[in-house]
């Protein structure tokens, strides 16, 4: 999940410090390797020339370390996960009391753990969620889902970790209808497993599976199927905690907020249907070295970079590109936003190095869209808000 291990961060102070973090490893230094510069589509500029608005963030609900949301086909429900175990429903602006699924008793509560994902199925008809058991390790599982009621649990895919931090988190299905899965680098402090670059893991990856199979079916045109030594659900890979990642609906186009270590907080963006990326981790940190050692051939650039702990930053969280109409002003620019510092900001999908501030969300763990694009933002705090234009 998103808070730190940085000082030995513990459960005392939950919330203090999100998901970036090290143990403090020093930054290598190493001569620059190749990259790759993957650009967002031209033609995705804003749809409106008005100078970006403030956002009105309007709290429509209060729930218990709220840190993913999802919905539903041809349902108007909000779900939210709560980190401590449960998924909760958001029916028009009230919270039902039960539970749709409780996971309180079963998962680990170290301060990356917990209940971290939610996603449904695009037919509506299965649940998935992404949490961490009491030994810590990740389990993608699913129920059947009819009536407003999860029946029939069986785990999809299950990882071993070998720390406690650095769990990803994210699950979503993308514009494909398959389910892609944040998985973090395996935790402690600058990679030590070296799991970033190595294709014979999930670890430090993205994966895409078809979830509805025994237990689940490999895309025939993943870009590792078939290659010796490599895992064949791996999707994208050198990312080191990739919390939070998006797909624009309008352009299919990935958005990936990946933590930094020590000094930088990213985000990578993907081209709809175009896997096989290298991020850079944990040869790279962001755009900088990281690590000496022997350098494949292509490793991406980040779309956005910003320095970690400069006025209180701490963790990169990513949300959507806006598509929604409430917020003329923001209509296809991405937002994203950092856990400590609390600050939102929005850039232009097509010009993303280029942000500017629109609010601020204290303790701000992660974005939700709903069926007509509308942007929530979720606090580990408690609020769950709807985003609102505001004044300029």
């Amino acid at each position: 999940m998103p808070i730190s291990y940085r000082g030995g961060v513990g459960l005392a102070v939950l919330g203090a410090v999100l998901m970036a973090c090290s143990t403090g490893d020093p930054v290598a230094s190493a001569a620059p390797s190749v990259s790759t510069p993957v650009a967002p589509p031209t033609g995705t500029a804003p749809e409106s020339a008005e100078a970006v608005p403030r956002v009105r963030f309007t709290e429509i609900a209060q729930l218990q370390m709220p840190v993913a949301m999802a919905l539903r086909k041809g349902d108007r429900t909000l779900y939210v996960a709560e980190q401590t175990g449960r998924l909760r429903a958001i029916v028009d602006g009230k919270v039902v009391p039960d539970p749709v699924v409780d996971l309180s008793s079963e998962v680990s509560r170290g301060n990356e753990q917990g209940l971290l994902g939610v996603a449904f199925h695009p037919r509506g008809d299965f649940l998935y969620l992404n949490w961490t058991d009491r030994e810590g390790h990740t389990h993608i599982t699913e129920w059947a889902f009819t009536g407003g009621k999860a029946t029939g649990r069986r785990d999809v895919l299950v990882q071993r970790q070998p720390y406690p931090n650095h769990n990803g988190g994210q699950l979503a299905f993308g514009p494909d209808e398959l389910l892609y899965i944040a998985l973090g680098d395996g935790g402690s402090g600058g990679d030590p497993q070296g799991n970033g670059q190595n294709l014979g893991t999930w670890l430090g990856k993205i994966l895409r599976i078809d979830p509805r199979g025994t237990p689940y079916k490999v895309p025939r045109d993943n870009p590792f199927v078939g290659r010796a030594g490599a895992k064949p659900e791996i999707w994208a890979y050198g990312l080191r905690n990739p919390w939070r990642f998006s797909f624009d609906r309008k352009t299919g186009d990935m958005w990936i907020g990946d933590v930094g270590q020590n000094a930088w907080e990213e985000v990578d963006f993907q081209p709809e249907e175009k896997g096989g990326l290298n991020y850079g981790w944990n040869l790279r940190e962001g755009s900088h070295p990281f690590k000496d050692g022997p350098r494949p051939g292509r490793l991406v650039d980040p779309v956005i970079e910003y320095a970690t702990g400069r006025e209180g930053t701490c963790s990169v969280i990513a949300g959507y590109v806006y598509r929604g109409r409430r917020i003329p002003g923001l209509r296809g620019r991405f937002l994203y936003g950092d856990f400590c510092a609390g600050w939102v900001k929005a850039a232009r999908a097509d010009r993303p190095r280029r942000a500017q501030e629109v609010g601020r969300v204290e303790q701000l763990s992660s974005f939700g869209q709903d069926h007509d694009g509308e942007l929530y933002a979720l606090s580990l705090s408690g609020p769950v808000y709807r985003l609102e234009a505001g004044e300029r």
